[in-house]
């Protein structure tokens, strides 16, 4: 699939979890999911069809987090603000920048690319 293909539609989604150790295992040993850790706080999943991960980043109650992919992220950025919303987050990791942005609704989303 190219980036194009893949523009603004979802991509990833990350769950918050208290112990991460303990739900990488659950995962691997009920689903059979692969992980990738990244750090001590993440851990980044692949169960055949979605990707996603899980952080112990120390938000409590943290929802998932949708992540959107954008083929062009400075572009869809502008389009956030444009239609009224303040990005923020904004950061880089291994294999890609991101931003996150809270809907009109009260929905965190983070919007990501690989470029």
């Amino acid at each position: 699939m190219t980036a194009s293909d893949r523009n603004h539609q979802i991509d990833y989604i990350e769950f918050g979890t208290t112990d991460l150790p303990a739900t990488r295992q659950f995962y691997q040993t009920v689903f059979g999911w692969k992980f990738t850790d990244y750090g001590p706080h993440y851990t980044s999943f692949e169960d055949g069809r979605l990707a996603g991960g899980f952080t112990s980043d120390g938000i409590p109650g943290r929802s998932p987090l949708v992540v959107i992919y954008a083929a062009d992220l400075a572009a869809t950025r502008a389009r956030v603000v444009a239609a009224g919303a303040a990005p923020f987050n904004d950061h880089e990791f291994p294999g890609g920048r991101r931003f996150h942005v809270v809907d009109p609704g009260g929905n965190e989303i983070a919007v990501w690319t690989d470029r």
